[in-house]
């Protein structure tokens, strides 16, 4: 017996429970449902949203996000993590300007050759944008549609990779764009990755159920330790270097970063600490204060690290270290600065 289609009974219920008042499905713009599938790539609806503001106040086209500087596009960005979204949204709008005449492309193999774009983001825009029938697999519907057809194994094997692609283009309607949100909020809303709300689910039938789950088995994240230096001069100017752009919060401004072993403070671990801040930036420090251990989660890894505060004895910055600078406090704001330190400073 074949099974009804997802669409038949999902789009009733998401025209009475659906997130209709999402700031971007206000919207048929390409470039804000681009921005929006973006911002919204491993990062939850509710952090997203002040930040969509902000961002589209300030960068409301292709164009001007592509004329503006990169510091001023990490600035906006800073607290929203994975920072490689933002240095990619700057560059897909230089290549949309430049290379598709300030139109997000209607094709979907040119859409993928946008930096940071791939398949199941690309088919959201131009499903939603130009009424395309295209299929999406976020996080979202693939647990859905795993769960729906009963399958097994990791669902980002190569085999079940290919078979989900297969089931979201089966399930999607000729009219994606209302199916796409659908499935993305049954999945956010009801169908989540622990403690599925399966009774109140519209697709009621034979599903494997939430004992079917598509995320990686979590292992413990490794933990690292560093010291972050924040040194002030004479004038209560503060050092901070430009992180380089391919790692961790690459492109923004930082604290410099002194990385220990397995968090094992001692005398000669500080006499350490002093001989690279002497070596690296020229500085010879008058050490004030040693603060309380904190952590940062990144996806990888946990960061524990002290705030080791310190006089600086002259304000000379090795010539070597180009991405070191002084910086008055009052500059702070306008920074693209890593979350952590935004609240130390504040």
């Amino acid at each position: 017996m074949k099974r009804p289609s997802i669409a038949s009974r999902l789009l009733p219920w998401y025209r009475q429970f659906g997130r209709h008042d999402l700031p971007w499905r206000q919207s048929r713009n390409p470039y804000v449902l681009y921005l929006a599938e973006i911002m919204l790539q491993q990062t939850r609806v509710e952090t997203v949203k002040p930040y969509f503001r902000r961002f589209l106040a300030r960068f409301p086209s292709w164009q001007a996000l592509a004329d503006a500087p990169i510091d001023d596009v990490l600035t906006l960005w800073s607290g929203l993590g994975y920072y490689a979204r933002a240095r990619n949204a700057h560059s897909a709008a230089q290549m949309v300007v430049e290379k598709f005449h300030g139109e997000f492309p209607r094709e979907l193999t040119q859409a993928l050759e946008l930096p940071g774009v791939g398949r199941s983001t690309a088919a959201a825009v131009l499903a939603s944008a130009y009424g395309q029938e295209q299929a999406i697999l976020d996080a979202n519907a693939r647990r859905v549609l795993f769960r729906y057809h009963e399958l097994s194994g990791a669902a980002r094997s190569p085999q079940n990779e290919r078979l989900l692609w297969q089931l979201a283009e089966q399930e999607t309607p000729s009219k994606a764009h209302d199916y796409n949100q659908a499935i993305q909020d049954l999945g956010a809303l009801l169908c989540v990755a622990r403690k599925a709300r399966c009774a109140e689910c519209p697709l009621q039938g034979p599903c494997a159920g939430p004992g079917a789950t598509t995320s990686q088995s979590r292992t413990e994240k490794p933990t690292r330790f560093a010291y972050f230096l924040l040194a002030r001069s004479d004038d209560d100017r503060i050092l901070l270097e430009r992180r380089a752009h391919k790692g961790i919060w690459g492109g923004l401004w930082a604290l410099p970063w002194y990385e220990m072993p397995a968090g094992e403070e001692s005398p000669e671990l500080l006499a350490g600490f002093r001989n690279w801040a002497e070596q690296e930036y020229a500085l010879r420090l008058q050490m004030q204060e040693l603060q309380p251990w904190q952590r940062h989660s990144f996806t990888h890894f946990h960061l524990d690290y002290r705030v080791v505060v310190a006089r600086m004895a002259g304000s000379a910055v090795a010539e070597a270290r180009r991405a070191a600078s002084l910086h008055a406090p009052e500059q702070l704001a306008q920074l693209a600065l890593p979350s952590p330190l935004r609240r130390l400073f504040s």
